[in-house]
């Protein structure tokens, strides 16, 4: 008999997941931004426990992030197989468009990026049981009505050519009267029917997914008249999952079908989540249950994957596959040698449209701590850092001017030094508690002294246009200058490790 399983399935900053299953096994992509590498690609067995096997683009010459704006680059991939082959097709917002990678490996390489032509974001494939393939996107229509008038088109795909064929499609445009940003379209053949699945209402809280069916691909699709599917906006605003949307859907050996949907647990600074519903059927109409914390899981033997080490001694030549960079680097800046990462000090900086010396993995906890430990040569800035995107972070860090705790709290904002110690700790770290973040240092081990209490509500990503989540990790920034015959351990902040526990919540008052 089945067990129970906890949402999120994949915590932290992985919103707009599509999956696909061959054989016994399920793969599934989410959005990435403007980090790199891009398109973080996960594998399961049970739809329950993922483990991360890398991403999908992580090589420069498939990404280019250079100068990318906060919430620009990479949106809502999918990802599909067919024939032996995997495919991604997603959008570069702001760098070029709609494109296509493929892979015969999920775990990679991947190809180079195949252009396509075709207007909006998020793009789709589709492959028929008659061999046809085709793709599909939402864009703003040529005469909008109102703000997030939106409309899904259709095209067939040529495989081999890598480009749209064929007569144009227009086959939805919204399930509700003034029906906003109808996005994220995924087709399926189930049965006789097409079903075309779209979320609408925008990826705040009034999120919602919607269905309709035809017997030809190309249309006419009519909605469900139980639209929407799926949504959390009639529920109060303090539940505990809201935004739930932009899903695909699975199939498992045995019949059951699920649902992978992003979704956003409420007062968290952890950003949309992946999350798993089940699904079932009446009258060749899905039916959505509730996204709920904790559910029956799915009738597959359990596979939990070996948890990865909470502190990472940098003992390996590669980083584990949660490290990211925001933007594409351009120059090797990082290094692990014996047993210390190394990020070289540049001027570029946190803050600025830039590669910053940062490596960042995603928060995924609402109650965690994290530490770690560093060495900061003169002239240089080095510590630990947590931040939601270029215009909201916070950095504890030591330099020649001792120990400060950073922040900005906007794109408008200046930075400001909330507090300072005159010293120069090797020991930095910061306990959360959901806003509640205690950042605290030591210069001994085992001395921890508490430097500030400070509200982190200000990185929530709260408004519309925010697309990322928190992620924290070492930070360096610094001039490179001429280390003569020192070597390069003047040119380099070194750690030795980093860190990173969930935490129990704080008991209740009362």
């Amino acid at each position: 008999m089945p067990g129970l399983f906890r949402n999120p399935v994949i915590p932290g900053f992985h919103p707009d997941p599509s999956i696909c299953r061959v054989g016994d096994d399920y793969y599934l992509v989410t959005s990435s931004f403007e980090w790199f590498p891009g398109l973080p690609l996960f594998h399961s067995r049970d739809l329950v426990n993922w483990r991360q096997l890398g991403h999908v683009l992580d090589r420069p010459s498939q990404l280019d992030l250079d100068g990318m704006r906060p919430n620009g680059g990479i949106y809502a991939p999918t990802l599909r197989h067919h024939d032996g082959v995997f495919y991604v097709i997603t959008t570069h917002v702001g760098g070029g468009g709609h494109f296509v990678v493929t892979a015969t490996d999920p775990a990679g390489p991947w190809s180079e990026p195949h252009w396509i032509e075709g207007d909006g974001i998020d793009p789709s494939l589709f492959f028929d049981t008659d061999g046809r393939a085709w793709i599909m996107a939402t864009r703003g229509k040529a005469e909008q009505a109102h703000d997030g008038d939106n409309e899904i088109w259709l095209r067939e795909f040529d495989v081999a050519a890598m480009k749209p064929v064929g007569e144009e499609h227009v086959i939805w445009d919204g399930a509700l009267k003034v029906s906003v940003w109808p996005e994220g379209p995924h087709l399926y053949r189930i049965g006789d029917w097409y079903l075309l699945l779209v979320s609408e209402g925008g990826t705040e809280a009034d999120h919602a997914l919607v269905v309709a069916r035809s017997r030809s691909v190309t249309g006419p699709y009519v909605p469900n008249l139980r639209n929407p599917i799926l949504t959390h906006r009639h529920l109060s605003r303090r539940h505990p999952i809201g935004c739930v949307g932009h899903a695909d859907l699975v199939q498992t050996p045995a019949g059951e079908w699920w649902m992978v949907l992003l979704g956003m647990r409420t007062g968290s600074n952890l950003g949309r989540e992946t999350f798993l519903t089940r699904v079932e059927w009446e009258d060749d109409w899905p039916v959505v249950s509730q996204v709920e914390a904790v559910a029956t899981a799915p009738d597959l033997p359990p596979h939990p994957w070996p948890a990865l080490p909470a502190c990472d001694r940098f003992d390996a030549p590669d980083l584990a596959p949660h490290w990211a960079q925001l933007r594409t680097p351009r120059e090797d800046h990082w290094s692990t040698r014996d047993g210390r990462l190394r990020l070289r000090l540049r001027p570029e900086r946190l803050g600025d449209p830039v590669n910053p010396g940062l490596l960042a993995r995603p928060v995924q906890d609402l109650d965690f701590a994290a530490h770690l430990s560093v060495d900061v040569p003169p002239g240089g800035e080095a510590g630990l850092a947590l931040l939601l995107n270029d215009w909201r972070s916070l950095r504890l860090v030591v330099s020649d001017r001792g120990l400060e705790l950073v922040r900005r709290a906007g794109e408008e904002a200046e930075e400001e030094v909330l507090a300072r110690a005159d010293c120069r700790p090797r020991l930095l770290g910061v306990e959360a508690h959901g806003a509640e973040h205690r950042f605290r240092y030591a210069v001994e081990p085992g001395g921890w002294q508490e430097l500030a209490v400070v509200d982190g509500s200000f990185l929530s990503p709260s408004a519309p246009g925010d697309f990322t989540g928190v992620c924290i990790g070492p930070y360096a920034h610094g001039d490179a200058g001429d280390t003569g015959d020192t070597g390069d351990a003047e040119r380099f902040a070194a750690f030795d490790w980093f860190e990173y526990l969930p935490l129990p919540p704080m008991p209740s008052a009362g």
